[in-house]
């Protein structure tokens, strides 16, 4: 049976699951694509541009399942809606506070840009800048309340993205 979405109180209080973020501005972008006559022609098919998106698709990827199965490893919740066991800071986390977010940007720029998408590029921005203020602004407020010092020392070493 189906587990029904409920916020905790302990938690970063993000009210959505991020990923829908990327997947509704990528298929707004594709959408808009359609409605506007936008060809994929718009986007030359250039051995580099295939390339890129690749490439971009599959860092995306390896992020995502990096952070995903370090959490998972250590017992921490994936859902930013529950309850943090503890600053996530070994692994991929040493690099980046953000490799599930950062994957989802890139492989949505690779799916973009394999799509030939000019819209879906275009809203990749507000894409991130949704995760940023609603999702990212919220958990690093709760771990700043939950976790104190450990966690501003762990943002203080670490950068958001890369």
């Amino acid at each position: 049976m189906m587990e029904v979405f409920r916020l905790e109180e302990d938690s970063a209080q993000v009210k959505f699951p991020p990923p829908f973020v990327y997947i509704g501005f990528l298929l707004t972008g594709l959408l808009l694509d359609r409605l506007s006559g936008r060809t994929p022609d718009f986007i030359p098919v250039l051995d580099w541009i295939m390339v890129a998106g690749g490439i971009a698709a599959l860092a995306g990827i390896f992020f995502m399942l990096a952070g995903s199965s370090r959490f998972r490893q250590l017992g921490n919740n994936l859902e930013p809606w529950k309850h943090a066991n503890q600053i996530v800071s070994s692994g991929i986390y040493r690099y980046t506070r953000n490799p599930m977010y950062l994957g989802m940007a890139l492989l949505y720029l690779g799916l973009a840009l394999l799509f030939r998408s000019s819209w879906a590029i275009i809203l990749l921005p507000a894409a991130v800048l949704v995760i940023r203020t609603q999702v990212i602004a919220r958990e690093e407020r709760y771990l700043a309340a939950k976790f104190g010092d450990e966690y501003l020392s762990y943002k203080a070493r670490v950068r958001r993205w890369l």
